[in-house]
């Protein structure tokens, strides 16, 4: 329990960062849905989906080729150097390429008007992509200290200047400061959200140019070409995982049947509702900061399936407790969001769910990655890619973006149990499913218990909220009963 317990510190000390940029974040939501109209909201949605797939082709999963031949100290400089130069290549070619191609990019996604927010974009793309070898580097070398400060560092920015240019200055100008005209225009709007955040990736990219030393070890052919044919297959897995994630948000506006404007408002609607649901992913990143450079350093423990099954256990057990708080206090959660995007909250619950699902999957997939079986999680990661169009062409037109929420519930299901089934014959762990499966229920329980105390007591009522916590409390009182041993033996001083 002693490397659980371990896991879990170097994951309180990633979550600082996760858990305050999501909370920033969610901030910035509440600005969005009352500053800018559903369309534009839209906008941002749809953008930073496509965003998504394009850090792909961008980064190519060169950090997690770093954390493989990384991991021995002897090879890291060697390594690091080989994965940066590299990167610097590309990001430099692909970034020159958007900003040649921004108009008819513009034009295909029919914001003709507005070819910045493609070049915007590239910008923004290339600045995090310089960033991300840097950061693994501070994670494999287990200084999650300064990680935070940089994470940190890039979420102040962002909000600093988003509340500037989406706020504080149109209220300058309401208020007759005409000085305020120098610096912000009321024509630009969500363009100030992308200008937002490109500086943030520009100040953080700067914080961490003591990590970009050691340029002097020079550039490995052969130890590259082994680096992009471990990470190949693992760029199948990210690009459909981010299918996975983002294509509903792309798929919505061309599915559903209303006009562009009114398809782009469904989008703003289901893609704040989403980010309620992404709570989850505040432990959810934190634990992965945590996890991959930790399993790779553990790999030869002897008992490492063990460790692997009680870390699944755990993040399990943490993560549907977050998801009961979300369910038991939607009724406060929602006031993140503007009224007008309450319709959307009826997917909160399925995606909530499909986000512990996703969690639970980055523990399974754990096995492909230590043992080089990378092209079977690409397969699978192929498969739910494929099974999120379908399920998402036949529930979309029917059922709007509910559809969406159930194809992405139904989607890591699968890959789930894909995972698990594929792993029996490579890399067979324990997982307590039983016990994992018993909290879920408990969970959707209680929070069905929940609803209906909902319907019999005013919503306003101390005696409603009361209800709602002793609910919580009870899952807290099972956890503790069936886990105790396990607690007692995480935290007996040695």
């Amino acid at each position: 329990m002693s490397l659980i317990k371990k896991l879990a510190g170097e994951t309180a000390i990633y979550g600082l960062s996760s858990i305050v940029g999501r909370m920033m974040n969610y901030l910035l939501v509440f600005v969005y849905t009352r500053t800018l109209t559903e369309a534009e909201n839209g906008i941002l949605n749809e953008l930073y989906a496509y965003a998504g797939f394009l850090i792909v082709v961008y980064s190519y999963r060169m950090e997690s080729a770093y954390f493989r031949y990384g991991t021995p100290e002897k090879d890291r400089e060697k390594v690091y150097t080989t994965g940066l130069l590299s990167l610097v290549a590309t990001t430099g070619f692909v970034t020159l390429g958007l900003l040649l191609a921004a108009q008819p990019i513009a034009d295909l996604l029919h914001y003709s008007a507005n070819p910045e927010y493609i070049r915007w974009f590239a910008l923004i793309l290339a600045f995090d992509c310089l960033s991300e070898l840097p950061f693994a580097r501070l994670r494999l070398e287990q200084r999650p200290r300064r990680f935070v400060a940089g994470k940190l560092l890039n979420i102040g920015t962002n909000i600093t200047l988003t509340l500037f240019w989406l706020v504080l200055c149109p209220w300058a100008a309401k208020n007759g400061h005409d000085l305020v005209r120098y610096v912000w225009s009321p024509d630009i709007r969500t363009g100030y959200v992308f200008l937002a955040n490109l500086t943030a990736s520009i100040v953080t990219l700067i914080f961490l140019m003591p990590q970009f030393r050691g340029f002097h070890k020079g550039f490995d052919r052969a130890l590259w070409r082994n680096m992009v044919l471990y990470a190949a297959p693992l760029i199948i897995v990210q690009f459909a995982g981010i299918v996975n994630q983002m294509l509903d948000r792309t798929l919505l506006k061309w599915l559903l049947p209303g006009t562009p404007e009114q398809n782009l408002a469904q989008v703003g609607i289901y893609g704040n509702n989403y980010k309620l649901a992404m709570l989850i992913t505040i432990f959810t990143q934190a634990y992965r900061y945590a996890a991959e450079p930790f399993f790779f350093r553990h790999a030869g423990n002897e008992n490492a399936p063990e460790i692997q099954a009680k870390a699944t256990k755990w993040f399990t057990i943490v993560a549907v407790t977050g998801m009961l708080a979300v369910l038991l206090g939607l009724d406060l959660v929602k006031y993140f969001l503007g009224e007008n995007y309450f319709s959307g909250l009826k997917v909160v619950p399925i995606l909530l769910m499909a986000n512990v699902l996703l969690g639970i999957y980055y523990n399974l997939s754990v096995w492909y990655r230590l043992k080089d079986k990378t092209m079977l999680g690409a397969w699978i990661s192929i498969g739910g890619a494929l099974l999120t169009l379908l399920l998402n062409l036949l529930l979309v037109p029917r059922i709007g973006f509910v559809g969406a929420a159930w194809a992405a519930l139904a989607t890591y299901g699968f890959m789930c149990f894909a995972t698990w089934y594929t792993g029996l014959k490579y890399y067979p762990v324990p997982y307590p499913f039983a016990r994992m499966g018993l909290y879920i229920l408990l969970v959707f329980g209680l929070f069905g218990i929940s609803r209906w105390l909902g319907t019999t007591l005013p919503g306003t009522s101390i005696l409603l909220w009361t209800a709602r916590a002793a609910l919580f409390f009870v899952y807290l009182g099972v956890v503790y009963g069936l886990e105790k041993s396990s607690l007692n033996s995480m935290f007996r001083r040695s």
